[in-house]
Parts: C-alpha cells; structure tokens; sequence
C-alpha cells in the first residue's frame, strides 16, 4: 500500500510540474513569441520591411529574409550600433530587438509581413552623420534629444564599421552601443550630482565660500586641482570646475546622502530604452571624511556613469525635473513624465550651467545657443583623460539635451565643447 501511495505522490507531483511548466510556456509564449518567432532577416516570412529614421531615410530594407542598408557609406557606419548588423553580432540593434514590430506576429499564425511595413525611428541620421565625421575618428559618443519629448534624434558610438563589409578583426567596442551599454568614469560632470545633493541637504550652502590655493589636503592626502581659484562662492567653484572646494563639498554632504542621490538621479540604475536595458553606472559609498570621498564627490574614485544616464539628468535640469525616458521609438501621445528632480532645484542648476557658460567657457563658443552645460575631464589611470561635455539648450523652441565623450580626449571643454557646438549648430540652424 505504502509503494502505491509513493507512486502515486511522484505521479501527481510529476503532473504539477507538467502543469506548471504549460503555464510558464504560455506565459512566456504571450510575453516573448514575437521575439522567438520574428526576426529581421528569417527567410521564412514574406514581403518587405524597411527600417527608416525620422526623415524617411531609408537605413535598412528586408526582402524575404534578404537584408541591405543605406547606400551611403558614412550614415550605415554612424548608424550601425543603432540599426545592428546582418549577424546579430550588435544585440542592441533595431534590426534585431525590434524584429517583432518589423515582422509583425501573430499568437495563431506565427510571423506576418505585409508588403511596405515601415517601422520610423525618432533617430536624424543626417546628425549621425555629422557627429561620426565630428568624432574624427576617435572613440567616443554623440547623444542628443528632445528634452519635452524624450525623442533621440542623434545616437552615435565609435569605433564602428561597414555592416555590408565588415572587418574580421574589428576594434574593441565595434558591436557596443557605447550610448546605452558603456559606463565610464565621469570626471567634473559628476559634480552636477555633488552639487544637486549640496543644494538639497547642506543649509545655507549658496552663502558658503570655498579657498583654492591650487591643492587641498583630505585626511593626509593631497587632491589637487586644475588651477588656483582662491576664495570663491559654490557659482564661481562649479564654473572653474574647482576639485578643492567640491572635494570639501562632498565632505559637507556625507557619503550617505551621495549615495543617495547618485541612485536617484538614476547613475547606478538600469533603466530601459525601448525595451532595451541599459547597463548600471556605479557608485562607491567612501567613508566620511576620507579622501576617496572627495575623490568620488568630484567624478573620479570608482565612480563610472553610462551616457543615456546622464542624458537622463541634464534632461531634468532642463525640463523643470521631470523627464520623458530617453527613446529611439517614440512615446506618442500617453507618454507620462517622471520627476527625478525637485522643479525649484532644477531651476537653480540650471542658472548653475548657464553661468558655467557665460563666465568661464565663454557664450561666443557656442554663438547663437542658449547653452547650459558642464565639462568633465576624466582621468583614466592611463595618463589620459576622457573629455566629456554635457548640458542643454534653454529654448523653447530648441529643447534639446546632450551628451558628447571623446575616449582619451583630453580636456572635456577644449576637445568635446566643439563637437557638442557643431552638432547643435547642425539641429538649431540646420545644414
């Protein structure tokens, strides 16, 4: 009797588990069958679908499983990390993450494609263009978008390469959309997240001074800095981007409140594109009153940043704290905004960029744009330095938020500061 009540328990135990994997199959089945049973590219579904940016220009067509690309070389070079590849050797690319919408898919009949599906990204390729040329052949990123719509219209990564012609030995980082899958250390532009914990958590910060002698000491190590600034307001420490007076802001912050607002600005967070995660930044919490602190206060220590996250916050400071999430897609008409930032502090960094422009970079750099940006130099352990520039345009009519590294470029202002202008040149005035 025992043996029969055993094989009975093990067949009804047998059975739930069929069960439970039915439900978890259907579940997946409804949730993921678009991506399993379409891809651009199967020979299996019939028709045309072609991949265009917001012009209508065409980036990639697929005839019955058979795939070409623009015909001009420089836009499938500078789209390439966005469009993907023939191989999928790019899993972030639109080729392959938006098979689904391209093949269309139904849950009876499996794949379908009608002739002329269309699938229209926010993307200007003719901007891609112009930052691949800007970039000059050195590795970096070109983001820009429209902060009131959340709409990218440049998105472009080096190294890249010809999908139709492709090297059998590319360089490191050819199938990495470094705009959404790279963090790298941030420099002087983490100091807008320093500051942003100041304002809301040290009292009566913008009546503090600061004094730059040219190095400060923190707990026996010496930090320096770019210049000697002597006593200054914090308006006048964000401008000259002074090391020793934000090495002292983060100490009258706290590595509890950093931390805090690093997460909730969203610097170690994945969010998502489209679908599309991106990686996490990171941040280090460093003991009170150490210089790794200081360190990680002003962009260095461990500190690494993803670009789309940064796109993220000076979005913010732009459209009074709130963002609509970054998209290659579209929202259309029910986006909903997130506020990632208090409206009043947003305002007040946004007076913070300004001045950065007007007192220490200089408006004529920039002529005709109401630009709000902060530079960020970011030394790699290598001798070099990352050059970042990122900011916003305080225009109603041309909102449009940005984020330009050049990978061991040098000085954020000197080397990035140019191809941030010609870009936004190009989207305000057009040519």
């Amino acid at each position: 009797m025992k043996t029969v009540t055993r094989r009975a328990a093990a067949a009804l135990l047998i059975a739930l588990l069929l069960f439970a994997g039915i439900i978890f199959y259907g579940y997946r089945y409804f949730t993921d069958g678009a991506s399993w049973a379409s891809f651009f590219g199967n020979e299996n579904v019939t028709g045309t679908s072609t991949l265009t940016d917001r012009n209508g220009v065409v980036l990639a067509t697929e005839t019955s499983g058979n795939i070409t690309f623009n015909e001009d070389y420089t836009t499938r070079v500078s789209c390439y990390q966005v469009v993907g590849d023939l191989t999928g050797n790019i899993g972030t690319g639109a080729v392959t993450r938006f098979a689904g919408k391209l093949s269309g898919f139904n849950y009876i009949y499996g794949t379908t494609r009608s002739e002329g599906k269309n699938l229209r990204l926010t993307l200007d390729s003719s901007l891609n263009v112009k930052a691949y040329n800007a970039l000059n052949g050195n590795n970096g990123v070109v983001l820009v978008s429209n902060y009131k719509t959340g709409e990218i219209l440049c998105m472009t990564s080096t190294p890249s390469q010809d999908p139709t012609d492709p090297s059998e030995n590319p360089a490191e980082g050819t199938y990495l959309n470094k705009s959404i899958s790279a963090a790298l250390t941030p420099g002087s532009t983490f100091k807008l997240i320093t500051l942003t914990a100041a304002l809301e958590t040290v009292p009566d910060i913008l009546s503090h001074t600061y004094t730059c002698n040219g190095s400060v000491d923190i707990a026996g190590v010496t930090i320096n800095c770019s210049g000697t600034h002597g006593t200054q307001d914090i308006y006048a420490a964000l401008a000259n981007s002074c090391n020793c007076a934000f090495a002292q802001i983060a100490q009258e912050v706290g590595s509890d409140a950093l931390a805090t607002y690093a997460d909730s600005l969203g610097i170690t967070s994945v969010h998502s594109m489209d679908g599309i995660p991106t990686v996490a930044g990171r941040f280090d919490k460093a003991p009170d009153g150490s210089s790794d602190l200081s360190w990680s206060g002003i962009g260095q220590y461990n500190d690494l940043v993803c670009p789309y996250a940064m796109l993220r916050i000076v979005s913010a400071i732009g459209n009074e704290g709130s963002i609509l999430e970054p998209t290659i897609l579209g929202h259309g008409s029910t986006a909903g905004k997130s506020e990632i930032l208090d409206s009043a502090t947003a305002d007040t960094l946004k007076g913070f960029m300004r001045n950065n422009v007007e007192s220490s970079y200089g408006t004529s750099t920039f002529p005709g744009l109401e630009i709000c940006a902060k530079s960020g130099t970011a030394e790699v352990g290598d001798g070099t330095s990352h050059a970042w520039f990122v900011g916003f345009l305080d225009d109603e009519t041309n909102p449009y938020a940005f984020v330009v590294i050049v990978e061991h470029g040098g000085g954020g202002l000197s080397t990035a500061g140019p191809i941030a202008n010609t870009i936004l040149q190009s989207v305000v005035n057009g040519g």
